[in-house]
């Protein structure tokens, strides 16, 4: 069982990737998403930390909430998830953090979501265990 420290350890990892692409996609999708990259980029912590908390939390509820509907279109219906999210994560945060159009915030919650993949499978996962091989074990 993981200590209470390496928990936060492995969140605050989590949060920091999330961070790093919200800012990347910010400026490639600059009329789309528009994020706040003020004060050494803290609002732009700030904002993953809540994706972050929200993704844990209300995300499964909505997920059981939709599950008919994400059923019946065969799981087209799933990123809409991811866009409520971060239009849930708009409205608390004001004009540090916006999103703009619908269509275009579909395809920035699905490259989040991939990006999301690919950084957890590239990254953060062998930092977490330690980058050990199979070789490391023969």
């Amino acid at each position: 069982m993981k200590k209470m420290y390496e928990k936060v350890f492995d969140s605050l990892i989590y949060i920091i990737c999330y961070t790093l692409i919200l800012i990347l996609l910010s400026y490639i999708f600059k009329h789309t998403i528009q994020l706040d990259t003020g004060m050494f980029g803290l609002w732009a912590f700030f904002v993953s930390m809540t994706i972050y908390f929200l993704n844990k939390t209300v995300k499964p509820i909505l997920f059981s909430l939709t599950l008919p509907i994400t059923a019946m279109t065969l799981g087209i219906f799933y990123p809409f998830i991811n866009v409520i999210i971060l239009n849930i994560v708009d409205i608390l945060y004001g004009s540090h953090f916006n999103i703009n159009g619908i269509f275009m915030s579909f395809v920035v919650a699905c490259l989040i979501s991939i990006l999301n993949v690919l950084t957890d499978q590239i990254i953060i996962q062998p930092l977490l265990r330690g980058d050990k091989h199979e070789s490391d074990l023969i």
